[in-house]
């Protein structure tokens, strides 16, 4: 299958893996209508695509110049089998990476390509750093808009390029990790874009436990993303943008939505970063999970023995559900 390495123009930049207020940044070249088998994709949307390979496969790949990042982030399209001569359109699953990985680790790690086989959805999976899915309060390496790439920009470049539901009952979005975090937070920020949310193994609470997770996406975004610079700010947070994002501050935003939750019982007892990142999501979403029952929002959730990966099996009951909420293929 297709694995597409960086190409040597972009090797010096890493590839490891706010509101979005420039949907406008760039106005589709294209035609309006979504495009037709036969039709390569096409700049808009503040993307202008440099990198590509376009095949009769499933797998479709994008490397885009953007003003919001500073280097040119990738993204992987998988498209469902028979798309090329169908004629259907198709429901989207947005599915977003953990903290140091990038737009092909669900490809090379996860064999994605299998665990979607016979199922009628587009997955697409962005390239994020290890930004937290955050337009961040500083950045001394240049733009790192993630939030503004993700959802102004890619979205809509999506609809435009793609056989697509552009409606609310059209797209999901999931993630694990950092990714399922993202995920949490693009549903309930952007509550009109997305009809079900999935957090494998993802934080669900920023302020518990003396703000942990602030405290670790700011430290991680600064070495691995922002060259020191942060998420939400040191020493002081940007407490509004923290508010904005956590989830369990943004309950009402979740209703009406189909939400799944896993987490890890059991992280390995010897490894400490296995043993802090579990207990923390396990806690996290057990907390977002009663504030969900106070309100009566109806979600599923499993916790398992293990510790802080992604569990390929709650993937597929996952994207089972999914399928189920989101508008069928047609």
């Amino acid at each position: 299958m297709l694995d597409v390495p960086p190409p040597a123009s972009i090797s010096r930049r890493r590839l490891i893996g706010g509101s979005a207020a420039v949907a406008a940044a760039g106005l589709f070249v294209g035609a309006l209508a979504a495009p037709s088998a036969a039709q390569a994709a096409a700049d808009g949307y503040g993307l202008r695509i440099v990198d590509r390979n376009e095949n009769g496969g499933r797998l479709q790949y994008y490397r885009f110049a953007t003003d919001a990042i500073e280097w040119d982030p990738g993204v992987n399209v998988l498209l469902p089998d028979g798309y090329h001569t169908s004629g259907k359109r198709y429901p989207v699953l947005y599915l977003l990476h953990g903290g140091n990985a990038d737009f092909r680790t669900f490809h090379l790690q996860d064999n994605i390509i299998g665990l979607t086989a016979g199922r009628e959805v587009i997955v697409v999976m962005p390239d994020a750093s290890t930004g937290w899915y955050c337009n961040p309060v500083s950045s001394f390496v240049g733009p790192r808009n993630w939030e503004t790439f993700h959802i102004a920009q890619l979205l809509p470049w999506v609809d435009a390029n793609f056989r697509t539901f552009a409606e609310y009952n059209g797209r999901a979005v999931a993630g694990f990790s950092m990714g399922g975090f993202g995920a949490l937070k693009y549903a309930a920020k952007y509550y009109g874009h997305f009809c079900s949310v999935s957090s494998h193994s993802g934080p669900a609470s920023l302020r518990r436990d003396f703000g942990l997770v602030v405290h670790w996406a700011n430290a991680t975004s600064a070495a691995l993303d922002l060259g020191g610079g942060t998420v939400y700010g040191i020493p002081l947070w940007d407490e509004a943008r923290v508010s904005a994002d956590d989830p369990v501050q943004r309950i009402p935003s979740f209703q009406n939505k189909r939400i799944f939750l896993a987490a890890g019982t059991s992280p390995d007892p010897i490894n400490w970063f296995d043993t802090v990142n579990e207990t923390q999501v396990l806690a996290g979403q057990r907390e977002f999970r009663a504030a969900l029952a106070r309100a009566g929002i109806a979600h599923e959730w499993r916790e398992v023995p293990g510790g802080h990966f992604f569990r390929h099996d709650l993937f597929v009951q996952d994207l089972n559900g999914m399928l189920g909420r989101l508008r069928r293929a047609g």
